[in-house]
This record gives C-alpha cells, sequence and structure tokens, in this order.
C-alpha cells in the first residue's frame, strides 16, 4: 500500500469517527430535549392554545410577534416527525 492510499484512509478514518461522535451527540440531545417536546405538546393539547389561538384570529396580537407556535399544522407536524424520529432511534437500540 502506497502512503497515498494510507493518507486517505486515514482522512476517512478520521472523518467517519468525527461524523459518528457528532451523531451520538445529536441523538444525546435530541433525547434530552423530549421534556420540553412534551411540554410543547402538553401547550398544543391545553385551553390556553386555543385561547391564544382565537386571541390570533381575531387579531389581537401584535403583529411583529412570532407565532408559528399557534400554526396547526407546524405543532402537529414536529410532534408526528419527534414521534417518528423516536421510533427510529428506538429501532436502533434494539
Amino acid at each position: 500500500m502506497s502512503k497515498k492510499k494510507i493518507s486517505q484512509m486515514e482522512e476517512i478514518l478520521d472523518t467517519a469517527i468525527k461524523k459518528m461522535e457528532a451523531l451520538e451527540q445529536s441523538i444525546v440531545d435530541f433525547r434530552a430535549y423530549q421534556s420540553k417536546i412534551q411540554e410543547l405538546e402538553a401547550y398544543y393539547s391545553s385551553p390556553q392554545w386555543k385561547e391564544d389561538f382565537a386571541m390570533d384570529e381575531a387579531g389581537k396580537l401584535p403583529k411583529n410577534l412570532t407565532r408559528g407556535v399557534l400554526s396547526e399544522d407546524g405543532i402537529y407536524n414536529v410532534l408526528e416527525r419527534n414521534k417518528a424520529l423516536l421510533e427510529l432511534l428506538d429501532g436502533f437500540d434494539d
């Protein structure tokens, strides 16, 4: 094997290690964030969300207020995506 090939393979090895470490850390961070996602889900199914949504529909919220959280599809899609990702990760735990 040539020095060039060894150097190329060393670069692949180093990059693979970095990517795997980054992915592992992202998974840890994602799992640790589940309590916040559960908080979002609780808000979405609460009377408070319904009141906030109605206020937005009535134009009673400031125009400059970021309110993507009042998008029914936005929260629903995030919760479904979260569920799918958790199922995918659970499949790797087996």
